[in-house]
């Protein structure tokens, strides 16, 4: 019953996980999380916080968020309903990939979870009415390090399902700095310890 594990063809740091599911007349049966076979496959890391959240309009972005170091956090995430377009852009200062973005559709549906190493920001749109995200965290939340990326920012050009103007988002993420206002959040000493 062993997961399968991808790294992402964009942002190498990153992973796909497909969870195995058993299935019967009853339904199913999935293992989310195994910290021996995810160590195996590079994800060697201890989360230390699991947050939920719920979307109940189609179009609602969250996003895109961070945390400076020391307060780092590398996330596992999932959508335990609904369907969503997770993104992520790797603004690690030296990386090859500095700047580039990649998204891919997570939904309950498929189990699908995606690895989010530290030095990354991360958002998601939803694609459907209440949707609800579940992820592990590796750093606790730290209000004063808490930090995030302008989503419509025209120097990443993230293809967001839907037309600014329809999108949901708080005031807060609205208001999120473009990438060539946020410094240096991620100096290169992180690269070695993106997970």
């Amino acid at each position: 019953m062993k997961p399968e594990f991808r790294p992402d063809p964009v942002l190498r740091d990153v992973i796909h996980i497909q969870p195995a599911r058993i299935g019967d007349n009853r339904g199913w049966f999935s293992e989310t999380f195994n910290a021996r076979l995810y160590a195996e496959a590079g994800i060697d890391c201890a989360f230390v916080q699991d947050n939920t959240s719920l979307s109940a309009v189609t179009g609602t972005l969250r996003g895109l968020h961070y945390q400076l170091p020391p307060h780092a956090q590398a996330k596992l995430v999932r959508c335990t309903r609904g369907r969503i377009l997770d993104v992520v852009v790797d603004i690690r200062d030296g990386s090859p990939d500095f700047g580039k973005w990649m998204s891919t559709e997570l939904s309950a549906a498929g189990g699908e979870q995606l690895f989010v190493p530290a030095g990354f920001a991360h958002g998601f749109c939803t694609l459907e009415p209440d949707c609800e995200i579940s992820y592990k965290v590796t750093a606790y939340y730290a209000p004063d390090a808490d930090r995030g990326l302008a989503f419509d920012d025209p120097a990443l050009g993230i293809d967001w399902p839907f037309p600014a103007a329809s999108l949901t988002l708080s005031d807060r993420d609205r208001r999120h700095p473009h990438l060539s206002d946020i410094g240096v959040p991620f100096p290169g000493a992180m690269m070695g310890a993106a997970r």
